[in-house]
């Protein structure tokens, strides 16, 4: 027992010489890449995003969201877990001809992860205008930074 309990505290002190020995931050074999982005990149997310609304086609901002991706939409009580729901939900929400403005941004970026919250104010075709706050939350996949998690709901107070 004696000799076993001596292998395992020497086995627990050679894993931590060796974890020392590696600099913080180091990315060794097995760590992941991180795909380098700016505030300014994150930003322009949303005015891709908002552009692909603007045309009205519901399979070109469905391209912006991953396979496995989250909507929780503003004029929505369902969950959109699918692209088909995501989709169906962009068919009905673009009808409306909406065009989105950001009021306030929060960005945080992460290692290939970029968060972008805050309120924005969209102006649909027949005048209406509706104020809500939002998350995207975007991660780096197969190249491109796609939306894996999108929440929007309507400001509880009217301005």
């Amino acid at each position: 027992m004696k000799k076993h309990l001596e292998a395992v505290l020497l086995s627990i002190a050679a894993a931590g010489v060796l974890s020392a020995a590696v600099p913080a931050g180091a990315q060794t074999a097995t760590s992941e890449t991180c795909q380098p982005i700016t505030k300014q990149q994150v930003a322009a997310l949303f005015t891709q995003w908002n552009d692909d609304l603007r045309t009205g086609n519901p399979d070109k901002i469905a391209a912006d969201y991953a396979p496995d991706a989250v909507l929780l939409a503003t004029v929505s009580n369902k969950p959109r877990t699918t692209p088909a729901e995501i989709r169906d939900y962009f068919v009905h929400f673009m009808a409306g001809k909406p065009s989105g403005t950001i009021d306030r941004s929060y960005i945080r970026i992460g290692c290939n992860t970029a968060q972008n919250v805050g309120t924005y104010t969209f102006k649909f075709g027949d005048g209406k205008v509706v104020h809500a706050r939002y998350t995207y939350v975007y991660q780096w996949e197969n190249g491109k930074w796609l939306i894996v998690h999108h929440h929007s709901s309507a400001m509880p107070q009217k301005h």
